[in-house]
């Protein structure tokens, strides 16, 4: 894994002759879903994109950042727009579906999530679904490097547009981070560069 770490880069510019393997593809669909989440309440949904005419439609609303239309796929990482009453118990009715979970068991918790968050306002759950945006971000990076998928994670584009092109206000969500996938250009002079991180030293404390 250290290896793999070592040879990922937030790639510049994508061969767009190559295609990443649906197989691949699956992999990074179901690692998205096996990111831990607070709670295990998982308020994110993950849009992946193929068609070459919407990724030129995302790429104009990506300050034109070419990853996004030379990409093999654009996945874009989304948060919920709600997570009320309705939302917690569909999580726990799914802990009674595949744990066999009893309801006497899980009462308690389930009380304590729907009346924390009825009491936490839109903005303080948006930033928490945010963070766990982030979470989902890092695991696919680093499964992107095990699976030898170049990758480049991205804040800079325009949410209001993505949301509007994906129709994703319909679905209930918001785009947050978007991660163009697909394998590196043979020109682009970045994937030879050696990284640059703080040493150790200065990053690691030890007791």
């Amino acid at each position: 894994m250290i290896e793999a770490l070592e040879w990922r880069y937030a790639t510049k510019k994508f061969d767009d002759t190559k295609h990443i393997d649906s197989s691949k593809v699956e992999v990074l669909k179901k690692a998205f879903n096996l990111t831990p989440t607070s709670y295990g309440l998982q308020p994110l949904r993950l849009v992946v994109i193929k068609d070459q005419q919407l990724k030129d439609k995302l790429f104009e609303s990506s300050y034109n950042q070419i990853q996004v239309k030379s990409a093999s796929h654009v996945l874009v990482i989304c948060t919920e727009n709600s997570v009320d009453e309705p939302f917690i118990n569909h999580n726990f009715e799914l802990q009674k579906e595949i744990r066999n979970a009893k309801d006497e068991n899980i009462k308690s918790f389930r009380e304590f999530l729907i009346k924390d968050f009825g009491k936490k306002s839109d903005q303080d759950i948006k930033k928490w679904a945010i963070n766990q945006a982030y979470l989902a971000m890092g695991n696919l990076l680093t499964i992107c490097a095990a699976e030898k998928i170049d990758a480049c994670p991205m804040e800079g584009f325009d949410g209001a547009a993505y949301d509007k092109i994906l129709n994703l206000n319909e679905k209930g969500i918001s785009s947050a981070l978007v991660l163009p996938v697909g394998y590196r250009a043979e020109d682009d002079k970045f994937a030879g560069f050696q990284k640059v991180r703080r040493p150790q030293t200065e990053t690691i404390i030890e007791y």
